[in-house]
């Protein structure tokens, strides 16, 4: 302990310093507060120091720690997270970003198996999931790169067998992988596969679905159509049905979807929003009341993964949009023009 000021021996150690500072001069022991800076820590952190000497209280006070920040590694390749992330106070260590594949890559008008391998992981409900969706969006980009770039091939080849689809890029064509999901009790965010329609109007006449586990599908017709475009469709069977009954019992067109008979799920019959009776104001005994039951008219065919996966899959999907073509063409007009304007212009 450093000797008190004689001038005053009663009185406090505080009152002390400040009588010596002022009447006399201050001696060389305090003056050890300014010593130069490479004195030891650990002098400063000393038990010896005298915090009751106001004087040494002052210049020897204690500097605040300050702890350097250490940045967290982007990237490393242990598994082990308490070691491999610095993380704050909280802060919550939640995955690793899954960059994507390097192989399997195939060449612009393909789908590959990487493709199939992601659309299959969100089958799982552990998987089908905004973190885990997150956490896999390169290999979702690079699918989704993959998707448009086959769809723009296929584009291509579409036009050329059907001059009523206009040559539009694949992102007026394709379908969100997002689902909507405010009215569906199925909350899960993502579909499991890829989508595109094609038609005159854009989004309508051809459908292209690819999913994995032998799902993927083309279809083409009208789902539920409008209150008009269906009462006109309706006006035009009761008027002539004869160009209908024609594209769908041609050879090519039953080979791959089926016999047009009622009954069954085959052709444009059996399908869920079918009716049970005949339309109001259209008798039951009507000689096309298959037909004017309908409410939905629209053919589907599935493929393989094997066949989906395949270089030359784009020209199989091309042929088969020439078989449907017809149809598609023949219910654009029966739907969009009323039998009256038609006999109009045959009287003309």
């Amino acid at each position: 302990m450093p000797a008190r000021s004689k001038g005053s021996p009663s009185a406090s150690p505080r009152k002390s310093a400040k009588k010596t500072a002022s009447t006399a001069k201050p001696k060389k022991a305090p003056v050890a507060a300014e010593t130069d800076d490479d004195e030891s820590e650990d002098e400063y952190n000393s038990d010896a120091l005298d915090d009751s000497d106001g004087e040494k209280t002052k210049k020897r006070k204690r500097k605040p720690e300050i702890k350097k920040k250490i940045r967290s590694p982007k990237k490393k390749k242990s598994d082990d997270t308490d070691d491999e992330f610095d993380l704050e106070d909280g802060q919550e260590f939640v995955g690793v970003v899954v960059q994507a594949p390097k192989t399997g890559l195939v060449p612009a008008g393909q789908i590959s198996q990487n493709t199939f391998d992601f659309l299959q992981k969100l089958r799982l409900p552990e998987c089908n999931d905004r973190q885990w969706f997150k956490l896999h969006d390169p290999v979702f980009r690079q699918a989704e790169k993959e998707w448009k770039d086959f769809i723009e091939v296929f584009t291509d080849l579409l036009i050329e067998v059907d001059d009523e689809i206009p040559p539009l890029p694949p992102k007026d064509v394709i379908h969100r992988i997002y689902r909507d999901t405010r009215f569906s009790n199925n909350k899960t965010p993502y579909k499991t596969g890829f989508s595109a329609s094609f038609s005159r109007s854009g989004r309508k006449g051809v459908f292209a679905f690819f999913k994995p586990g032998n799902e993927s599908l083309i279809a083409a017709g009208a789902w539920c159509p409008g209150k008009n475009e269906l009462a006109t469709l309706r006006s035009n069977i009761q008027r002539d049905s004869s160009r209908l009954r024609r594209m769908i019992t041609e050879p090519t067109f039953v080979k791959y979807f089926g016999e047009p008979k009622p009954g069954a799920r085959r052709n444009i019959f059996g399908r869920d929003d079918e009716l049970k009776v005949a339309p109001k104001g259209i008798p039951k005994t009507h000689e096309d009341i298959d037909l004017l039951k309908c409410r939905s008219f629209a053919v589907s065919y599935q493929f393989t993964d094997k066949q989906v996966l395949a270089p030359d899959f784009k020209n199989t999907l091309s042929e088969m949009v020439g078989i449907v073509m017809p149809f598609v063409h023949c219910l654009n007009d029966m739907m969009t023009v009323p039998p009256d304007a038609e006999e109009d212009a045959d009287d003309e």
